[in-house]
């Protein structure tokens, strides 16, 4: 609560440019909720490759200055369409709707509110040392382009950075600490944008608002997503992504939606802006979100081209899906092969891991039952119908994915097919919930419709009443009763606590966060502090400010770093030590949290401790076991 106004400025910023642009194009209601994020990443993220290229500063003033500029393109582009796209309710409760994303939207922030627990939690995962150090290096550079963004740990290429740009907004219009605008937006990608997503993909693919109701309730119901990406990783940028999907996914399937008089030539032209839109905020976000994004619309695509077989042929049909399809492949293997490939191995057998689908227990996550049991009645029901079929095969195919990425041990596979997510179960788990969440609402309302039909409940609301009061006892049941622990793929194991907490024994623990927030007090601006990364000390920069190397949690790969792993501590009666260090800026400080560790990402840097007594060294500062060292041996 004390966090309150940061939150309300998280969502003010996601939300407001593009809710007004949206709606200047011609959006309502629920399509215009969900919609809205999409131009707001989009939007932020090309402004701030504008800005990096032409050289303007980012800051609040000239974000919000190029919103308008947009959003007044956006009111010219609708003006000129005419229509809307809007949708006439199925349901005649019309409160259904709204409250069931009211309560979606509660459950979903409970659940990840209450993983993260404190407002200004660390992450204490590998991957948050780089996010929160690069948020640090957009504010103090004023530059938020995917093209520099990477320039944090010294590299030259394209890093995505949506979400770097958003968490430094809400820095900069708050004055709140890094840590807590990163966990408001946290609070907003679990908690808003991926509910309201997921309700309007549900309405676009079913056409009713009351199962749209259940996904929306349901929506936090499985671990995978969101809560998953906020555990492992820890992965912000693919949550973002990932978040944004089912939205961007129901822009096109919406395309024949929109309502009342258009000009042919500029509907059609605001139309292929939106679906860029969309992809945009996926591909600037997290490119690997793309390909499940476009192949669930080639789905779309296809099963609207077969419709057309009477009056085409089938050679056209034919034709036409295939050229579709070779597109979605090209890309698939392009982005495939612009990653380092697969990083992971297959972990479970074929059998375990079909199980694992039917069951919602992806990444040895415990099974779901209650929701796979409503997703699996929901498939019944869709493939009973001809208009959802087309989405079973999406499921089918995200399915798929998870099996291959579980089971499949082929290099073709891993690096062909799965390598823009290097073959990370976890980030390809989290796909699921897009498909699954929808299904399971369909299953759900089947399942009310069924039980109002044997106790001849004759009125609509009284039956959509019962059915939202069930799906949200359901979810109530679920947050309390079940465990979200993290599972380690590779060992088998489970993490218990959340991983936002600082435990005495944590990767970063509370006396070494003291320390690294007082560096700025004890350290010169342009000195350099070095230190093992795989104790945490990585986070320094992005605590105080100050240049800590590295800024990542991986050390560097060379012979210079491995005599100072080895030896750093002697370095005043060796000399290469003291070259060593000039091969890295000759840094004047070195932080000593510890030996390190033996885990994955992690090292042991047994000359990067213990200086007590060592000639060359003079304690600066020290909190707990926690020590900031002056290297005095290289200067004399």
């Amino acid at each position: 609560m004390a966090q309150l106004p940061v939150l309300v400025v998280a969502v003010t910023v996601v939300f407001v440019p593009g809710a007004l642009a949206m709606r200047f194009a011609g959006l309502r209601g629920l399509a215009l909720l969900a919609a809205a994020p999409l131009f707001t990443v989009a939007a932020t993220a090309v402004v701030a490759l504008g800005f990096g290229f032409v050289g303007i500063p980012w800051s609040a003033l000239s974000w919000a200055c190029a919103m308008t500029l947009l959003s007044l393109v956006s009111a010219l582009l609708g003006r000129s369409a005419g229509g809307r796209l809007a949708f006439e309710p199925s349901s005649a409760v019309r409160w259904l709707l709204p409250a069931a994303v009211v309560v979606g939207v509660a459950l979903s922030a409970w659940r990840v509110v209450g993983y993260v627990q404190d407002p200004s939690g660390i992450s204490q995962t590998n991957d948050a040392v780089f996010h929160m150090n690069a948020v640090r290096y957009v504010l103090e550079t004023a530059d938020a382009s995917s093209l520099h963004v990477n320039s944090v740990i010294g590299g030259r290429s394209f890093y995505p950075a949506a979400w770097h740009a958003l968490a430094s907004l809400i820095v900069l219009v708050t004055g709140a600490e890094i840590a807590v605008a990163t966990n408001m937006l946290t609070v907003v990608i679990a908690a808003l944008i991926w509910p309201l997503g997921i309700a309007w993909l549900t309405r676009a693919v079913t056409g009713s608002s009351t199962v749209a109701s259940y996904a929306a309730v349901l929506s936090g119901s499985l671990q995978t997503f969101p809560l998953l990406m906020f555990q492992w990783g820890v992965l912000f940028p693919n949550a973002l992504s990932t978040a944004m999907i089912p939205a961007a996914v129901a822009l096109v399937i919406t395309v024949r939606g929109w309502q009342g008089q258009t000009a042919r030539w500029a509907h059609t032209a605001r139309v292929v802006l939106l679906i860029l839109v969309g992809a945009a905020a996926i591909l600037l976000a997290q490119p690997a979100g793309i390909l499940p994004w476009m192949a669930i619309c080639a789905v779309w695509v296809t099963a609207h081209i077969l419709e057309r077989r009477r009056d085409w042929g089938w050679r056209r049909v034919v034709g036409l899906s295939a050229a579709l399809w070779l597109v979605v492949l090209a890309i698939w293997l392009y982005l495939a092969q612009g990653t380092s490939g697969s990083h992971w191995s297959p972990f479970r057998g074929e059998s375990a891991a079909l199980l694992d689908v039917l069951l919602n227990g992806q990444t040895l996550i415990p099974f779901a039952y209650g929701v796979s049991f409503l997703m699996l009645v929901g498939i019944v029901v869709a493939v009973r119908s001809g208009g959802l079929r087309w989405f079973v095969v999406a499921w089918a195919g995200i399915s798929g994915l998870y099996l291959l990425v579980a089971a499949i041990g082929a290099p073709v596979v891993r690096d062909g097919l799965l390598g823009a997510w290097y073959a990370d179960p976890y980030r390809i788990a989290a796909l699921a919930p897009i498909v699954v969440i929808p299904l399971a609402a369909v299953g759900a309302d089947a399942l009310v419709r069924a039980l109002s039909a044997r106790t001849r409940i004759g009125r609509t609301d009284t039956t959509a009443s019962v059915g939202l009061a069930a799906v949200t006892l359901f979810m109530v049941a679920l947050i309390l009763l079940r465990p979200v622990a993290m599972p380690a793929v590779t060992q088998g194991t489970y993490d218990r606590e959340s991983r936002y907490l600082a435990a005495d024994d944590a990767y970063l623990d509370p006396d070494e966060r003291r320390l690294l927030e007082s560096l700025d007090d004890h350290v010169p601006a342009g000195s350099r502090v070095i230190a093992n990364p795989s104790t945490g000390s990585g986070f320094g920069y992005f605590l105080s400010g100050r240049d800590v190397y590295p800024r990542t949690w991986a050390a560097p790969t060379s012979d210079a770093w491995e005599v100072l792993a080895a030896g750093l501590r002697d370095a005043a009666t060796d000399p290469a030590v003291c070259d060593a260090l000039g091969m890295y800026g000759s840094p004047e400080y070195v932080l000593d949290f510890g030996i390190g560790e033996e885990a994955p990402g992690r090292y042991l840097a047994p000359g990067m401790t213990d200086f007590v007594g060592q000639p060359g060294f003079v304690l600066v500062d020290a909190v707990g076991e926690a020590s900031l060292w002056r290297i005095t041996a290289c200067t004399q």
